[in-house]
Parts: structure tokens; C-alpha cells; sequence
């Protein structure tokens, strides 16, 4: 199986299944001399941490890290940094009964088409536990960027139908988002139905300098949004006015420079901060809509290996909405692009 690292000059290959004996990764090119606080990527996990509300997995993991190498006194060697998170609360029995039958809309047909063979347990290596590694990764890389003064910051701005306000998004020291009243409502529904929902995450970069990316097959964006769609459950990704602009005029659309106190600048943003592949230094921002969760608590019309209708059973434990959780898994991604672009475009003195 190949497709389990990604970057260039920052490269994070994970490794591990929903249901094995534990989820890691290795980072190598991360810049040596760095301080590396272990508690501050505790608290990324922890964000992602399953269990935490209602609507939430209640599988019950501390996924705390362990650093094996790559750190000496606390500061990076510049060796590979490899990591890892045990798995403790699973119940592979709780999938017994989807050995030989295709979850709808899972990767279970796909999978076994591909490799015919696949571990059902939890979805093996498709699930979406491996993002795990990724959050580890890119709280890592956050490192790097905050010492060049770039920050991110993921929101959720939809759930379902239901607009989000602006504050109430995750904040940076806590792992339970804050909904409003009506959507909580509609989640505990979901629940009580055994149904699922998707939603819409809004991200938005600030200090990112002008310059970063490619103009070809390396636009920044592109390599953004090919992060955004390897998470799991994401189906769509636009950058500023996104799908919006294709209804705008020229006149409307375009943002106009200025000279600000000697700064370049753009009176609009609806190129979302990267212009022709490439940063222009205004905020990048771009939104990441996630499917329904495909695991349903009710009993759904399937096929089995022989092709023979069967009935899937809705049992185990999973999220109505993987929205809340999915915050830091955004924000590693994309910290781990801007990374990965800074460390090919700038030299690396700390």
C-alpha cells in the first residue's frame, strides 16, 4: 500500500489501524533547535479525543503520545521525529457481523475490490482513527510556524443545515465545542433516531508571507486542498469567494491593490489570500465541507462479498457529527502545507 506520507521538504508518513495496537507517525525535515512542548501537542489530541460529547464517539482512548526519537532536551535534533498513540477501548467484536457485508458508503467495496482483502474492524487503516498521526504531525509544524509568526484557526460555520456563529467555534484551550441551543436539539435528535449529519469548517491562516507555492502543480492552494480532501468524510474545499465568485462579475470579483503606510495590500479578499498559486500575504482562508458520518444506528438494505442482499445491523459507537472533532485535524493539515511551503521557500535559521 503506498500513499501514507505527505510533503516534500516536511514529509509525515503515518502508520497504524482503528483496531491494532497502536497509531504513529514519523515527521522527518523538521528544523533542528526548535523547542519542542510536548503538552502543546497533547492538547491538539486531545481536541480530537473521542468521547468528549454526546454526539461524539464514546470510544474511550487517553491517546496520549509518546515521542521516540528526534527530541534530545527538549529541542529538536533534526532527525525524524517518530510518535506514537496506543489503541486501549477496542472492540473488535462489535464488528463481527460486517466481516463479509459492504457498509454503504464506506470504503468496504472499494477496499476489498483494491486488495482483496480488508481488516473490518473498526475500518482498518480507512478510518478515521489514522487521523491521530496527522494532529501529532501538525502540532508539531504549529511549532515551526509560531515562530514565524503564523497562526491557524479552524471554526465550525455549519452544522447540517444550521449556520454557526463566529464565536462559536472551538477554542484553542478547550476540546468541546460551543453550539447554540437549537443545534444541540437537532444533534440529540440525530442521536435518538440513530441517524448522522455533515457540515462546514471555515480555517483561516494569518502571517503568512507573500510568496509561498508554486505557480504550476504546486499552487498553494491546490496542495491545501488536496490535504483538506484526504481527510476522512471531506467531500469539498473552496478558497475565498469559492463557488460564489462563479456568479460574480469581473468588477466585483477582482481585489483591488493599495499602498498602505508603504504595505501592499488587497481592499478585498476573495482570492482567499493566494493569487496565481501563490500567497500574496493577505489572511489565507478557505472552507471544507464533511458528509454525514456513514455509520448509521439503524439497520440499512446491503450486499455481502457473494453478492448476496443482506442487512447491516446498526450497533457500535461512532459520531452523529464528526464537525467538532475534525477542528485540529484541519488545522494540522494545513499547518503541515505551510510547513512544508516555508521550509522550501525560506532558508532555516532559528
Amino acid at each position: 500500500m503506498s500513499g501514507n506520507s505527505f510533503g516534500r521538504a516536511l514529509v509525515l508518513t503515518t502508520f497504524g489501524e482503528s483496531h491494532g495496537i497502536a497509531v504513529g507517525g514519523v515527521l522527518d525535515g523538521f528544523p533542528a533547535n526548535l523547542e519542542i512542548d510536548v503538552t502543546s501537542v497533547q492538547a491538539e489530541l486531545n481536541r480530537r479525543k473521542p468521547g468528549v460529547d454526546f454526539f461524539s464517539s464514546q470510544r474511550a482512548e487517553e491517546d496520549k503520545i509518546e515521542i521516540l526519537s528526534g527530541l534530545f532536551e527538549g529541542k529538536s535534533t533534526g532527525a525524524p521525529i517518530a510518535f506514537l498513540v496506543y489503541n486501549h477501548d477496542h472492540r473488535s467484536e462489535d464488528y463481527d457481523h460486517l466481516k463479509d457485508a459492504f457498509r454503504p458508503s464506506h470504503a468496504d467495496y472499494s477496499w476489498h475490490r483494491k486488495y482483496g482483502f480488508r481488516d473490518p474492524r473498526g475500518g482498518g487503516r480507512a478510518s478515521a482513527r489514522e487521523t491521530l498521526a496527522r494532529v501529532a504531525g501538525g502540532a508539531i509544524a504549529k511549532i515551526f510556524l509560531a515562530t514565524r509568526n503564523i497562526s491557524i484557526t479552524a471554526r465550525i460555520s455549519q452544522i447540517g443545515e444550521f449556520p454557526v456563529r463566529e464565536q462559536s467555534g472551538m477554542p484553542s484551550d478547550s476540546n468541546s465545542p460551543i453550539l447554540d441551543a437549537e443545534i444541540l436539539t437537532f444533534l440529540e435528535q440525530l442521536v435518538n433516531e440513530g441517524d448522522t449529519t455533515g457540515g462546514v469548517v471555515t480555517c483561516s491562516i494569518n502571517g503568512v508571507p507573500a510568496g509561498l507555492g508554486e505557480p504550476v502543480f504546486d499552487k498553494l492552494h491546490a496542495d491545501l486542498g488536496k490535504a483538506m480532501l484526504s481527510i476522512n468524510s471531506v467531500k469539498g474545499v473552496e478558497f475565498g469567494s469559492g463557488f460564489k465568485g462563479a456568479s460574480m462579475k469581473g468588477s466585483e470579483h477582482n481585489d483591488l491593490f493599495i499602498n498602505e503606510d508603504g504595505v501592499i495590500k488587497t481592499i478585498t479578499n476573495h482570492s482567499g489570500g493566494i493569487q496565481g498559486g501563490i500567497s500574496n500575504g493577505e489572511e489565507i482562508i478557505f472552507r471544507v465541507a464533511f458528509k454525514p458520518v456513514s455509520t448509521l444506528m439503524q439497520d440499512q438494505p446491503t450486499v455481502n462479498v457473494s453478492g448476496e442482499s443482506t442487512v447491516i445491523k446498526g450497533k457500535g459507537r461512532h459520531d452523529v457529527c464528526v464537525v467538532p472533532r475534525a477542528l485540529p485535524i484541519v488545522e494540522a493539515m494545513a499547518a503541515l502545507v505551510i510547513a512544508d511551503h516555508l521550509i522550501r521557500h525560506l532558508p532555516l535559521t532559528t
